[in-house]
């Protein structure tokens, strides 16, 4: 591997009042990692042999490995939202969907801990994308920002935002003995990736790793591989983040959680409510607080990470933030076992892929070896209007739009190659609408690709009881009195774009 690569310095020095913290186990220190647009099987730890990931095997080795992790919601603002405050996207308004705002009375767990003594903050990528000042908050939700550190990084799609440096700084500027949470929110892998970054590291296109809704080709693999370097990345900054915990006494005493905000960038994954875009990795770690080298099968929310650190801190719950989720830190410590309850997701709008800034709504659930999809508007495009009209009143060229799905070699190749019988099929699986219920078996089919609701119409029928009962539960005014409520939370981040149809 290149060298250039992994030389990330850490300097042997203790940060902090050491002597103090290693006897502070009053309460614990928190490290929360999230990567950006990494699905799940995408780590060495579930045998992926595309990426290589030490660091968070080492998490995994020592804590629990979560094989069925599912976020709230297939895009970044949302799904961090719900992290940071344990609730579903349709219970947080304007929070709940893309790049609006974050109203200041939707507490997040990072406050609390401050209110309780904790030092907190953020590198990288808080709570984003959005505008979160508007709503008269003091600091980002995920916390105070540490991003004064920059870095010359070895491609063009990574950030140059220096995680190692910033975390030192963070840990330095703590009070003896004072507990701390730190929010690792990478930058990575979420595009643009350097185009053909692999060949730097040595790797070959055989080594590329394809979900079944993607055909082979050598750009395709090249795109994957390109993806597989970016989580490379981030997760030699949380492997230093470790080697400083342990060279400051401080593993021990600190809970390690490692995840993801969404699936990969690719169509059919980030931004629909498949597997592929909600589905993510996570690794717990908790010193000898947790059983190393368990594996647990069962399905998770993130919606729960809220309550469980807040528990683990010793933060009590009560009316003034009211939560969704359940802490699984009885489960984590071996005190209860694992249930296998069923876990939902959603989405509003992703990106202005739309006439009219629509978005397009979804609410899903998937309970045991089964997902059921429902696509409130059918009559809508799924990855975006095919032709937009641009700034300068121009028509764009036909099949050139679909910006709910990012830009990339892999779009770029479906589309241009849209009418090639080997092709096609993947093409027509990323844009085309769909019904308003899919059911797809994700054992058998992990890439939903085949829909066997018309098999099935038993699990169908349980499972829209079943959806449609948690939807009531929270108050989901997607199917309340004002469903189209969501159409008025206002767009803060990004351009708003017309299209041709």
């Amino acid at each position: 591997m290149n060298t250039k690569y992994i030389s990330l310095a850490i300097p042997l020095v203790v940060l902090g009042a050491c002597g103090e913290c290693k006897k502070q186990d009053a309460k614990p220190n928190i490290l929360f990692i999230v990567a950006d647009d990494q699905s799940y099987p995408y780590t060495s730890a579930y045998g992926s042999k595309m990426v290589n990931t030490p660091a968070f095997d080492f998490v995994a080795q020592n804590g629990i490995l979560f094989n069925n992790a599912y976020v709230t919601s297939p895009g970044c603002s949302p799904s961090r939202a719900c992290i940071l405050t344990g609730r579903y996207p349709w219970q947080l308004e304007e929070a709940g969907t893309h790049a609006s705002s974050f109203q200041g009375k939707y507490i997040c767990f990072p406050d609390l801990l401050a209110n309780v003594g904790y030092h907190i903050g953020y590198t990288g990528k808080g709570w984003a994308p959005g505008d979160w000042k508007v709503s008269g908050r003091e600091h980002n939700p995920a916390g105070p920002e540490y991003n004064k550190y920059k870095l010359k990084p070895p491609q063009s799609g990574i950030s140059n935002i220096d995680y190692t440096e910033n975390f030192k700084l963070f840990l330095s500027l703590r009070k003896d003995g004072q507990p701390f949470y730190f929010w690792f929110g990478s930058n990575e892998p979420h595009r643009d990736f350097e185009k053909d970054s692999w060949r730097e590291m040595d790797r070959n296109l055989s080594e590329a790793e394809y979900p079944q809704f993607l055909p082979v080709s050598d750009s395709i693999g090249g795109d994957l591989l390109d993806y597989a370097v970016e989580i490379a990345w981030y997760d030699k900054h949380l492997q230093n983040m470790i080697d400083i915990l342990k060279i400051n006494g401080e593993l021990d005493n600190t809970i390690i959680v490692v995840t993801a905000d969404n699936g990969m960038a690719f169509p059919r994954a980030k931004a629909n409510c498949y597997d592929y875009g909600v589905h993510v990795p996570l690794a717990i770690c908790w010193g000898k607080n947790i059983k190393k080298g368990e594996v647990v099968n069962e399905l998770t929310s993130m919606i729960n990470i809220a309550p469980t650190i807040l528990d683990a801190a010793g933060v009590k719950i009560n009316s003034e933030f009211p939560i969704t989720g359940k802490s699984i830190l009885p489960q984590l410590k071996g005190d209860a076992k694992f249930e296998n309850e069923a876990v939902f997701f959603g989405r509003e709008r992703h990106s202005s892929s739309r006439r009219d800034n629509l978005g397009y709504p979804i609410r899903a659930v998937r309970e045991k070896d089964y997902l059921l999809v429902r696509n409130f508007r059918p009559e809508r495009n799924p990855a975006g209007d095919p032709q937009e009209i641009k700034a300068d009143g121009t028509i764009g060229k036909p099949f050139a739009a679909y910006y709910d799905i990012d830009n990339s070699p892999s779009l770029r190749y479906l589309t241009n190659n849209r009418l090639d019988v080997k092709v096609s099929k993947y093409f027509h699986l990323s844009v085309d609408k769909r019904p308003e219920y899919e059911l797809f078996n994700v054992v058998h089919d992990p890439a939903c690709i085949n829909d066997i609701s018309t098999l099935k119409p038993d699990v169908m029928e349980n499972l829209k009881l079943i959806l449609n009962n948690k939807l009531l539960e929270t108050a989901d005014p997607r199917i309340g009195e004002n469903p189209e409520v969501w159409e008025s939370y206002p767009r803060l981040r990004g351009v708003i774009r017309d299209f041709a149809n």
